[in-house]
């Protein structure tokens, strides 16, 4: 709940991480710039804090108060959107990993989703994350480099990674070189950051029609940030 204090709103959220807080934090700013009215805030790694109020007049006005549902708002998306983390029970060793990302006018709004299933194609994780404007070929990449970080926070040791974005997968496996400089950061990131972290790990491309789930987070991504 929003406190009044010295003529402001003041709020505080707690996130599992920096990288959680600062995903939040760019969904304000965007909202912020759309409505022209700019708060006073503080990160300090996994918290946020606000501080609200209208400087020309003074105090906390009916701006300040829509904008603190807003925020309110954003907050319980981004919780809608944070990867769940199965149960120790249903850890495994051996995962299968969809990824995909999309780009709606390339560039334009972006986002990233996967989903982890286990050997028997049961559901461990799914998640989806808005990357703002970029290109497609960024949000597939993004989407990798989520979909990997998660299959490590679950024990992985062998993962087989499914994406319906040829140029993705063979850059991966060296078949095709990562001309494109944009892509150079995150190609490298994950070869030399995540791929090592892994006994074993496998790169196939598929149809769209077999990449449905991670298409579905991506689609639901975009479409949740377009309503907010």
């Amino acid at each position: 709940m929003w406190q009044k204090q010295n003529n402001q709103l003041y709020k505080e959220y707690v996130f599992r991480d920096f990288a959680e807080a600062f995903d939040f934090m760019k969904d304000v700013a965007l909202e912020a710039e759309a409505r022209n009215h700019h708060p006073r805030w503080l990160n300090d790694w996994n918290k946020v804090q606000f501080w609200l109020s209208t400087h020309s007049a003074g105090g906390v006005t009916e701006k300040d108060e829509a904008f603190a549902d807003a925020v309110d708002n954003l907050y319980e998306k981004s919780m809608e959107k944070r990867t769940v983390l199965p149960p120790k029970s249903k850890q495994t060793s051996e995962v299968k990993m969809y990824a995909d990302g999309g780009s709606r006018g390339n560039p334009g709004p972006s986002a990233g989703g996967f989903v982890v299933l286990d050997m028997d194609d049961q559901l461990l994780l799914e998640s989806g994350k808005y990357l703002g404007i970029t290109t497609n070929n960024q949000a597939e990449y993004h989407s990798l480099k989520g979909g990997l970080e998660a299959a490590v926070k679950i024990g992985a040791r062998k993962v087989h990674v499914y994406m319906d974005s040829l140029l993705v997968i063979n850059q991966m496996k060296g078949i095709y070189k990562v001309k494109n400089r944009d892509l150079w950061p995150i190609h490298q990131a994950i070869k030399d950051t995540l791929v090592p972290q892994f006994k074993e790990i496998t790169f196939t491309h598929v149809p769209r029609e077999y990449n449905k789930l991670a298409d579905g987070m991506v689609n639901k991504t975009l479409d949740s940030v377009k309503q907010a």
